[in-house]
């Protein structure tokens, strides 16, 4: 078998974007409930949900070996390698409009979402 040349894949932006608003509800909600300042914020998804995955968020006191960590506006992210597949790339916002409260995913590639905005499909 003779290789003929490679196709160069395009680089996938792997990093999970925090805005200054999303970072400052989450250390809100660490000091409202008394989580320690060292614990990272897990952002993953799961099967389930209407529209076939769904995001998760929590905080982990240490991240696992194959997490993938990022640091932004003083708030340390760790995602997992099969979580980061379904959102590289997504900006994590919060939003406290007239439409409701709560973090927001921007997922590129989430190819249809629930009307809730918590569940996807890629």
């Amino acid at each position: 078998m003779q290789v003929i040349g490679t196709v160069e894949q395009p680089k996938v932006n792997d990093e999970i974007v925090l805005t200054e608003k999303a970072a400052v509800q989450v250390l809100k909600i660490k000091a409202d409930n008394s989580i320690p300042a060292e614990h990272i914020l897990r952002i993953g998804v799961k099967g389930g949900g209407c529209s076939g995955l769904s995001y998760v968020l929590g905080f982990d006191a240490e991240s696992k070996p194959n997490d993938h960590l990022f640091e932004m506006h003083g708030v340390k992210i760790c995602v997992d390698p099969k979580s980061l597949f379904f959102i590289s790339g997504t900006v994590l916002d919060f939003q406290d409009g007239l439409n409701g409260k709560g973090f927001v995913f921007n997922n590129p590639k989430a190819q249809r979402t629930c009307g809730c905005g918590n569940s996807f499909s890629a």
